[in-house]
């Protein structure tokens, strides 16, 4: 803020401009009473948070940020992390169980569906499996009548558009 004042008797009377506050600075009385009369209030208190004290520790202002989805997240990732080096080092976390018991059926199913070996859940993926492969067939079947019979109906259009010019040029 700059201004150039001349103070007479209880009056301010502005004359050039001159920076009277500073930034970072300290500010004197006469400073404040200045811009008291002046009815300037550049002035607003505020707390900055430089580092957080706690346990003994010290931490950045960063982590009052922390919402308690991030807290989720962080943990999930963790998780998520622990996990997958467990499955590829083979050392068993209750974490990775899940896992593994689910690729053991897989790999059980899937002797059952190569050799003669059957047990109720694998009867129940082979149904299933049947149940789909039918499914996928008759849509193809479907699929397949449908195309033909665009095809001929193209086909169709073709030849009684195209009479090699038998009755003339276009004229009734």
């Amino acid at each position: 803020m700059s201004i150039q004042t001349k103070i007479v008797k209880g009056q301010v009377e502005i004359v050039n401009d001159v920076q009277v506050v500073f930034k970072d600075e300290k500010v004197t009385g006469s400073q404040a009473s200045l811009l008291d009369k002046l009815k300037i209030k550049p002035f607003f208190y505020k707390m900055e948070i430089k580092m957080v004290y706690d346990k003994g520790q010290l931490f950045a202002p960063g982590v009052l940020s922390i919402t308690p989805e991030a807290i989720v997240e962080a943990f999930q990732a963790s998780i998520a992390n622990l996990t997958s080096l467990s499955l590829s080092s083979g050392y068993i976390t209750k974490s990775a169980a899940p896992h593994l018991m689910i690729n053991a059926f897989k790999n059980l199913c899937s002797v059952s569906f190569a050799s003669d070996y059957s047990f109720p859940a694998a009867d129940k993926l082979k149904e299933s499996a049947k149940n789909t492969v039918n499914v996928a067939a008759t849509a193809t079947k479907a699929d397949d009548k449908a195309e033909e019979k665009e095809e001929e109906a193209e086909e169709e259009e073709e030849l009684d558009a195209d009479c090699g010019n038998l009755f003339g040029d276009d004229e009734y």
